[in-house]
């Protein structure tokens, strides 16, 4: 809306800049499974960031130095999604390569800091709208594009393990023709889907559910969502070395189906909102664990398998969005049925779960 009013755009333009921001990050997910292993982690990583810094930055103070700022605009985002793009697709197998004891329990709590940065995100931004002006939005973009800027030099000399030794991992070719790729590729497109087709849509919902306004909506949505999505991964990282990770993400997922049902059935409102928060920590654990079965499934596969992964997962981030919109515009405005909807993608990473071990074993007998 500040961007409409300072700039003048429309709201199909806008609405252009998320569509352009996650498709930008797919080609950049598929792009970087042919090129990252020769360029190298370190020097992939550091551009990143460098990317990052550059299109948020610029975001703040090109577009008004232009007649037609929105080119300019989307020209930034892009930059900044390429940079984002990177990072998602290096940051899984630098620490997969990392000679931990428990891998599962540490990629958990890695990404658990995912949710930090987004309840932190949502928290200071709005206090800083709140008491500084949301006029000054342009300061609050060079503000966090202090973080990247700090993590090239993080890249820059911290360690850096080889996943796998040079010439021994797998293709794309060959992972393609690989049976429980597949399952894991539909895996990681479910898990990103469930866990985005809510959280994308619990500010609205909340709203909505119980009318109140953007900001409470936005804390006690997205903010509670994110939270509970945080203590999941947390709680793996601290007791998964007792825990058998494909049983806990069956589990995960079997109550990602109850709190859909529970946000799209609830006659009361505020059981609605139970289950959107819930579902933040159903799905806690459907990312990282993806990842974590996937390269305990396919050791040899390397930077392109996830790659590809994170590639199937911002897919399946893109698309349950969407698909709870276009379901909810089809009901006449009604969120619930959008959500009744997206109940299908955690029923499919249940259903994907429980046969990965059968596909696999038939795979290892060929």
């Amino acid at each position: 809306m500040t961007f409409q009013k300072n700039f003048g755009i429309p709201l199909g333009q806008i609405a252009l800049i998320s569509t352009v921001f996650y498709f930008t990050q797919l080609i950049t997910d598929l792009i970087a499974a042919r090129f990252v292993d020769k360029i190298g982690y370190r020097i992939c990583t550091v551009v990143s960031e460098i990317l990052s810094v550059l299109g948020l930055v610029g975001m703040a103070y090109l577009p008004g130095l232009f007649g037609n700022p929105f080119p300019v605009l989307l020209g930034c985002v892009v930059v900044y999604a390429i940079g984002s793009g990177l990072i998602e697709v290096l940051v899984s197998p630098i620490i997969e390569a990392c000679p931990f004891d428990h891998k599962e329990a540490v990629m958990s709590l890695t990404h658990s800091f995912y949710c930090w940065g987004s309840v932190a995100t949502i928290l200071l931004s709005t206090l800083f709208f709140r008491f500084v002006g949301i006029e000054h939005w342009s300061i609050l973009a060079c503000l966090w594009a202090l973080i990247p800027f700090v993590n090239i030099f993080l890249f820059a000399a911290c360690p850096i393990e080889h996943l796998v030794e040079d010439g021994k991992s797998m293709t794309i070719g060959q992972l393609l023709k690989n049976g429980p790729f597949w399952v894991l590729i539909v895996l990681m497109v479910c898990a990103g889907a469930s866990e985005m087709g809510m959280a994308q849509w619990a500010s609205a919902f909340t709203e909505s559910a119980l009318g109140v306004s953007k900001t409470v909506g936005d804390l006690a949505g997205p903010c509670m969502f994110a939270v509970l999505m945080g203590i999941s991964r947390v709680f793996y990282g601290k007791f998964g070395p007792k825990i058998d990770m494909t049983k806990f993400m069956i589990a995960s997922g079997i109550l990602c189906v109850f709190c859909y049902l529970l946000a799209g059935l609830a006659s009361i409102p505020v059981l609605g909102l139970v289950g959107c928060a819930l579902c933040g920590f159903s799905v806690g654990i459907m990312w990282p664990g993806s990842i974590s079965i996937s390269s305990h499934s396919l050791p040899a596969g390397g930077t392109a398998l996830f790659a590809l992964l994170a590639l199937a997962g911002d897919l399946g981030g893109s698309l349950a969005p969407s698909l709870v919109g276009n379901v909810s515009q089809m009901s006449g405005g009604n969120l619930k049925v959008g959500l009744l909807a997206a109940v299908i993608f955690p029923l499919v990473l249940v259903i994907s779960l429980l046969i990965l071990p059968r596909i696999a074993h038939k795979e290892n007998d060929g």
